[in-house]
């Protein structure tokens, strides 16, 4: 329906994940003609309350009557996939101040330049609920997108891509656009955040009205010549830290006790206890160098203990300062210094994007001497850096920053405090053990545990906008852990599929001896530790191909509720000096981070092989080295298992299979007559075999049949009745004798013979 200059449509869900939660709707051409607009001018929408965001074609094949807005934009406008909305023309106006509120893990470490340049040109109103996915900008001002990705994953963890704020105020009401000259704050914030004039392309600063690229995600858009009227980057403040927003109360830190304590002590005699320093005939300068995974709340534990110990934080962000030119960096470098109180912390985060190892800068080189001038006042200020990666840092830094606190990774009863923390106003059912929630979220820090929790109460949400239970209830939280994944095993975990070692059928000697060296480390660390020895740091295990190993091993991972970590061999080896030694270390540093672990190390005969034998020019066995000094090196394995899986035994380095590193070496046999039979059964429990189908019978006849034989025999069997009718109800035994004339047996006896002989001599 079309009345004068408005368009009734249908709303309809957006699939498109390039445009979800970045202010987008799309509209078939013919209706943005009807409406009298072109691809990026500013629609109004009414369900039952009113916004606008920015229109856009949708494809050719799109409904005439359909307005395609992602969840974001129908909550916002009150409307419901299929329901009535109006569409009009709105005239565009640059934001002049625009207020938020959000979750107090982004209102802490996100300062409002970020925070506008997260949100540039998009159209906003009051009430509105607004995500920090940037709009995709033509190319000349993808770098600053970039950077600003950078810095929210720096400063955030990957739950900045899910996290949503709500916009309390905005002048004007109605249309607003976010430009380079907005003024944009956090709720209760005591002054306005500092102008921050850009040389973004027109999509980013462009005037009222302005429309986007009509091609957005296509080609680029022409670029805004600077104005007169833009002060250079130079002349901006340095910014406050998290302006308004009281840190958390020293008593009120969760998950991490140790080292907040540690760095209390050394910030409360640097300030308040000099004199003891003198009695002792000593001092000491408060330079501190904090490390830990990302999102483990370093910044936090700083803000916290500054507090506890009476000093004023001036905080920067080393990932931002690195963004910008050199000149304008260290003007905001020397403004944050300026800003400092007395007692004061200069707290700089991400430092290793300041002052990279192996790269000496001008602004890195400016930042150490600015250190050392900081320092040089005892008892006055101190300078906390933070980082996720110590071996980033410039040794020359470092070296001034004489004392180091480590974040671990949280442990169950950190994760247990921290989810007690982030539950604390929102109810929780009775029987919600947050104990066991813990215990099933191996690998996740502070920022991860919150936005799962944020999940788990959106779930109940939902439920109880239909009327169901308003208390976070347990099925809650098991979704919110299958969606969330923890940002230490970002690319790397494995999908377990909820198996367990009750899915494997038979090979009971390999599940107890799996048990002992696999699960039991990861699980009952402590009975190692009371009885004086070390848990088994790896397993070896090897067999024909198709028999098992890397099903076995997801099952005994499930069983333990550790996390997986699949390495392949791709990601580790370089031809360039170096760099495969630095993959191999980078891979057990997240392994640490995220433990328990379970690395899982699959065709390790490609991966490590016996050095001197290789024409690669030495990869392999630099490989094999980091891989030896890894196992047993001066850092301590904790919490972290090791398994490889292999065919060629013979052909891995003898230095990896001695004790102290794989030590076990398990042979994986092919399945036996009463195996092949439990395969069949577990691959036909959702097949409906005929009466006449004897799977124990059909098991005698497989030898030499692999456990991936068996399964495919029971699917060449399925497809061998949908071959006959694809009406077919049943499977019957010609439909199996069939597809066994199809799958051969793919076992080699020779291969067979040479590994049980293998293992007989291992066992001898």
């Amino acid at each position: 329906m079309t009345t004068a200059g408005t368009l009734t449509l249908t709303a309809t869900r957006a699939r498109a994940a390039l445009d979800a939660r970045r202010g987008i709707v799309r509209l078939h051409p013919e209706a943005l003609t009807a409406l009298g607009l072109r691809p990026g001018d500013a629609v109004g929408i009414t369900g039952r309350r009113t916004t606008a965001a920015i229109a856009l074609e949708a494809d050719r094949y799109a409904s005439r009557r359909a307005l395609y807005a992602d969840d974001l934009t129908l909550g916002n406008i009150g409307a419901r996939d299929g329901d009535p909305v109006r569409l009009a023309p709105v005239a565009l106006t640059a934001a002049d101040r625009v207020v938020l509120s959000g979750p107090a893990s982004a209102v802490a470490v996100v300062d409002p330049d970020t925070l506008r340049l997260a949100l540039l040109s998009k159209v906003v109103c009051e009430g509105d609920d607004v995500s920090l996915l940037p709009i995709e900008l033509g190319s000349s001002a993808r770098d600053a997108v970039t950077a600003t990705r950078r810095t929210l994953n720096n400063t955030l963890g990957m739950g900045w891509t899910t996290m949503v704020l709500n916009v309390v105020e905005a002048d004007p009401a109605r249309g607003a656009m976010i430009t380079s000259d907005t003024r944009v704050e956090w709720v209760g914030a005591t002054r306005a955040a500092a102008d921050l004039p850009s040389d973004l392309p027109l999509p980013a600063g462009r005037t009222p009205g302005e429309r986007m690229p009509a091609s957005y995600g296509g080609t680029a858009s022409a670029a805004r010549p600077r104005t007169e009227s833009q002060a250079p980057l130079s002349n901006t403040p340095a910014p406050q830290a998290v302006p308004g927003v009281a840190p958390i109360p020293y008593d009120e830190l969760a998950g991490a006790k140790i080292p907040a304590e540690e760095l209390r002590e050394l910030l409360d005699l640097g300030f308040n206890h000099r004199e003891v320093l003198k009695v002792v005939g000593t001092d000491m300068a408060l330079g501190v160098l904090v490390s830990g995974p990302s999102g483990a709340g370093k910044a936090t534990v700083v803000r916290s203990v500054a507090e506890a110990v009476g000093a004023r934080v001036s905080e920067v962000s080393g990932s931002d300062l690195a963004a910008l030119e050199a000149n304008a960096a260290a003007d905001r470098l020397r403004s944050a210094v300026a800003a400092l109180a007395v007692p004061g912390v200069l707290l700089v985060r991400g430092v290793e994007h300041l002052a990279p190892a192996g790269r000496r800068t001008p602004l890195g080189t400016m930042f150490a001497r600015l250190v050392e001038e900081v320092l040089a006042e005892p008892g006055e200020h101190a300078v906390v850096c933070t980082t996720a990666r110590v071996e980033d840092v410039d040794p020359t830094l470092r070296s001034r920053l004489e004392h180091e606190v480590v974040v671990p990774m949280p442990d169950a009863e950190a994760r247990r405090d921290l989810l007690v923390y982030f539950t604390r106003s929102m109810k929780v059912a009775e029987d919600v053990k947050l104990e066991a929630v813990a215990h099933r979220a191996p690998g996740y820090v502070a920022s991860d545990l919150a936005v799962m929790v944020r999940e788990a109460g959106v779930r109940a949400a939902l439920r109880a906008k239909d009327g169901g239970a308003t208390a976070l209830q347990i099925a809650d939280f098991d979704g919110a852990l299958e969606s969330v994944r923890p940002t230490s095993l970002a690319g790397d975990s494995v999908e377990l599929g909820g198996l367990t070692l009750a899915d494997v059928g038979g090979m009971e000697d390999l599940k107890q001896t799996l048990t002992e060296t696999v699960l039991w480390p990861l699980t009952y660390p402590d009975a190692f530790t009371r009885l004086g020895i070390e848990a088994p740091r790896g397993i070896l295990l090897y067999g024909p191909p198709g028999c098992g190993k890397t099903y076995i091993v997801r099952a005994v991972a499930g069983e333990g509720h550790a996390n997986v970590m699949s390495v392949k061999g791709s990601e580790l080896l370089n031809k360039w000096v170096g760099e495969s030694e630095k993959n191999v270390r980078e891979l057990f540093r997240r392994a640490r981070q995220a433990s328990p672990t379970l690395m899982f190390f699959d065709e390790l005969d490609a991966l490590a092989p016996v050095r001197g034998a290789g024409t690669d020019g030495g990869t392999a066995d630099r490989v094999v080295a980091a891989l030896l000094t890894e196992l047993d090196g001066a850092e301590a394995l904790r919490d972290v298992v090791v398994v490889g899986a292999t065919n060629r035994p013979d052909m891995i380095d003898p230095a990896l299979l001695r004790p102290g590193r794989l030590e076990r070496l398990v042979y994986v046999p092919p399945p036996d007559a009463r195996g092949r039979a439990d395969i069949l059964r577990a691959n036909a429990k959702n097949v409906p075999f005929a009466e006449d189908v004897d799977l124990d019978a059909v098991a005698d006849e497989l030898w030499l049949y692999s456990a991936a034989d068996c399964a495919a025999l029971v699917r060449e069997a399925a497809l061998t009745a949908m071959r006959e009718s694809l009406d077919a109800s049943i499977v019957t035994a010609g439909h199996v004798e069939q597809a066994m004339e199809r799958v051969r047996p793919s076992l080699d006896p020779e291969q067979l013979e040479y590994l049980e002989n293998y293992a007989q001599n291992r066992e001898g």
